[in-house]
């Protein structure tokens, strides 16, 4: 059974305590990655693709998307008040301000009326701050391990996903198995379809549902493990082959309806078979997400296993045409 080292544990710490807007996270990742890849891709936006036997025509992608919290300043009040634009925000914070001299920070009082104030009497020594509108804001909260299960910080959604198929790259390398396909690693911060995978399995997170109406939303709880999605976008023959890996391997898993969008859309909409394996969390785009290790630990262990032992050679088709 996988358990996460200490050098992937401070890997994790590193990455989540980077900040994605700045791409600094990316930089992070993609470095760890470059030991275990055979080549590396990224684009204008900063999504980075590691690649394993990128020689094969046949190609599987494992996906996790970048994100955090973030507004952009918006409006300076001629007192040097600081208004944002985004989703609502949590009062009573510490911000950073991600300005071009460094960050600056910041306080944000009150919920209502939400504004940061960097200690400025005007909006003259603001902006000579260096800040100015279109400025980037976000958390200074860090990583850390609560009661010795439980990962908490400001940007597990869904930089976690970006963890699990690092360590899942990690292990085909350093355990040497041989792929009869291109594997792409990839953390997106869009999820698109440029590579044209003829597989690809997405990991993102969901709500651990237990303070929730169980009736609508579903039941799912940290340390159950990680969830296998029902869905329209979610190919129903994929999911089959990882649930029968999973229960081969006696890897604990959980199962959800997940209502569109979802981050498989991309794909599916181009006819890409496609998959979602989710960590459960726990308030979710706050500064304490929580996740359990174990679901973690068993979702590379389970990704790991589903890329050794998935069937490439499998008819996926739904039907058969029998004219062609």
């Amino acid at each position: 059974m996988y358990k996460i080292s200490k050098k992937s544990e401070y890997f994790l710490y590193k990455y989540l305590n980077a900040y994605s807007p700045t791409v600094d996270a990316q930089k992070i990742w993609m470095k760890y990655i470059e030991q275990y890849s055979d080549s590396i891709e990224t684009d204008n936006y900063g999504t980075v693709v590691g690649v394993i036997n990128n020689k094969n025509t046949f190609k599987i992608v494992i996906e996790a998307h970048v994100d955090e919290i973030t507004w952009y300043v918006n409006y300076i009040t001629d007192d040097g008040i600081i208004y944002v634009a985004g989703r609502p925000l949590t009062h009573s914070k510490r911000v950073n301000i991600h300005t071009k001299n460094g960050i600056i920070d910041g306080l944000l009082p009150y919920k209502t009326p939400t504004f940061i104030d960097i200690g400025a009497s005007n909006k003259k020594e603001v902006e000579n701050l260096g800040v100015n509108v279109g400025c980037m804001v976000t958390y200074p909260d860090d990583f850390f391990i609560m009661n010795n299960k439980y990962f908490v910080g400001r940007a597990l959604y869904n930089k976690i996903g970006g963890f699990i198929i690092a360590e899942v790259m990690r292990l085909i390398k350093e355990k040497n198995v041989v792929l009869p396909y291109g594997l792409y690693v990839r953390n997106s911060v869009q999820v698109g379809n440029n590579i044209n995978p003829n597989i690809a399995i997405i990991t993102d997170v969901c709500h651990d549902t237990s303070i929730f109406d169980k009736k609508i939303n579903g039941e799912v709880k940290s340390g159950l493990g990680p969830v296998i999605n029902y869905s329209p976008s979610i190919h129903n023959n994929l999911r089959e082959q990882i649930i029968f890996i999973a229960n081969k391997n006696n890897l604990s898993f959980q199962r959800l309806i997940s209502p569109s969008p979802l981050c498989t859309d991309a794909y599916y909409k181009n006819g890409v078979i496609s998959a979602l394996i989710s960590i459960p969390i726990r308030y979710m785009n706050t500064t304490v997400e929580m996740a359990n290790k174990k679901d973690i630990e068993n979702c590379i262990h389970l990704m790991f296993e589903i890329l050794k032992n998935i069937d490439i050679n499998e008819n996926f088709k739904y039907l058969e045409n029998h004219l062609s």
